[in-house]
């Protein structure tokens, strides 16, 4: 019985990147861990990472040497590495010594005119052809694809599909996968992504990618299916409170004779888990109820009628990984029209004592109107002085 090629599709880790200045380092590195047991336990025969490898285009030397430990070990197990660059990748410096790297077996493509340049692997049922296709700002590759960028993302994802169908064609191969990083159509999106729509439309129709065995995207940080053939693996980790519900993992491809013949969700491990609480802070702090978010990373909404002394510092004495505090109150007013039109025909202290009303929805006490009148009467004095003189 022959054996189908099996491919693990992962992509978004993001290396480098903090979660409300949280280090997330070990959290990288633990799935780093798991996806190199992954590729072993399953014997998979090529890893595909579409995208964002790092979180900016200068990372920092520790995610450098993550990313390059993770190859050497994915490398070591026998498997193959097709990697593309994202949005937030720099793709000159991602792609040095891609020459000497596709010699062993790490495929990096990150150059847009190499996108027709296939890894070429081979199973029992034949050929698979492999097309990386990097992320390309429309106005950054104006020069290589003058015909293709006045339709922005679509318009570059459209000739770039064409210009593989073409070689896959002359080559006559069969089973085609394609790596690639954008907003396809019908994909739902979270706050963690970075904006993606200068220079033209950002998302492409899902349709561009009709014909191929399996697509393989990234930049959605949510894993999710937009056809049997088309999906989003989503970051390893979350990366805003917005995916505190995702379900994180990779997806493990199954390519038999005709195709993908199934591809099987792969959940990745847990590091911490993201919690928003809401409610008022005495509760927060004493309610059993809160017990399970002790060990979460949290984002908080206070509901208190007037705004607690401290409350950042009472959190943590319970959630110590508290990241988030904003305020909703209880009963507060909204705003209504434009600030000059609040304030006009008031002197200094009421506009004073409205602020103090409005950031803590409780009005000054006696003592802090007497500061206040005090303060506006320290400021006027030397104005008073001066007219007299």
């Amino acid at each position: 019985m022959f054996r189908a090629m099996l491919m693990l599709h992962t992509s978004d880790w993001h290396l480098g990147r903090s979660l409300h200045r949280a280090d997330l380092r070990a959290a990288q590195a633990a799935f780093l861990d798991h996806l190199v047991e992954v590729v072993r336990a399953e014997k998979v025969d090529v890893v595909l990472v579409a995208g964002d490898v790092y979180d900016r285009a200068v990372p920092p030397v520790d995610a450098v040497e993550l990313c390059e430990d993770a190859l050497l070990r994915l490398h070591a197990t026998g498997a193959r590495i097709v990697l593309i660059s994202g949005n937030h990748d720099s793709a000159r410096r991602l792609g040095f010594g891609s020459g000497l790297l596709d010699k062993t077996g790490v495929h990096l493509r990150t150059r847009i005119g190499a996108l027709a340049r296939p890894v070429l692997l081979e199973d029992a049922h034949g050929p698979v052809a492999i097309y990386g296709v990097p992320y390309a700002e429309p106005d950054a590759v104006r020069g290589e694809l003058p015909d293709a960028v006045s339709s922005g993302h679509a318009g570059v994802l459209g000739h770039a599909v064409q210009r593989i169908k073409a070689d896959a064609d002359a080559r006559g191969v069969r089973r085609r996968v394609v790596m690639a990083h954008g907003w396809v159509t019908g994909g739902a999106a979270s706050e963690s992504e970075r904006d993606i729509t200068l220079g033209g439309v950002a998302q492409v129709p899902a349709d561009t990618f009709a014909g191929f065995s399996y697509v393989a995207l990234g930049h959605l940080h949510g894993q999710q299916t937009l056809a049997g053939h088309l999906r989003y693996s989503g970051s390893p980790l979350p990366y805003s409170f917005s995916e505190a519900t995702h379900r994180k993992g990779s997806w493990l491809v199954e390519l038999d004779a005709s195709g993908a013949k199934r591809a099987e969700r792969v959940p990745a491990p847990t590091y911490r888990r993201l919690s928003l609480l809401r409610g008022r802070l005495e509760d927060l702090l004493g309610s059993p109820a809160y017990a399970l978010y002790e060990d979460d990373f949290v984002s908080v909404t206070l509901t208190d009628p007037s705004r607690p002394d401290g409350p950042m510092d009472a959190l943590r004495t319970r959630f110590p990984h508290v990241l988030v505090l904003t305020f909703e109150p209880e009963g507060a007013r909204p705003d209504a029209g434009c600030y000059r039109s609040r304030v006009v025909g008031r002197d200094d202290r009421a506009i004073a004592e409205e602020f103090v009303q409005h950031v803590r929805n409780a009005p000054a006490t006696d003592g802090e109107r007497r500061l206040l009148a005090d303060a506006f009467e320290a400021v006027r004095a030397p104005e008073m002085d001066r007219e007299a003189g």
